[in-house]
């Protein structure tokens, strides 16, 4: 089983972090910017990836903290 993924995403009282398969955020900022910073954290100590939703809700930009599965030659 692969570790839970950990999202920013729009919120209406900002920008939530949540792990995959979650309903309740893990914690809401004001900003999207504090929220990438807390969630990047949450991925680097659980050895994951990062899913960073624009306000559309759509992911802009994915980081993976951990053992990556497809990892890149060369």
């Amino acid at each position: 089983m692969s570790k839970k993924q950990v999202h920013v995403v729009p919120h209406t009282d900002g920008w939530a972090i949540k792990t995959s398969g979650s309903e309740k955020a893990f914690k809401i900022t004001d900003t999207q910017n504090q929220a990438i910073k807390i969630g990047k954290e949450v991925a680097k100590n659980n050895a994951t990836e990062l899913l960073i939703h624009g306000t559309d809700g759509k992911i802009r930009e994915k980081n993976t903290y951990g053992p990556d599965s497809f990892p890149p030659k060369g």
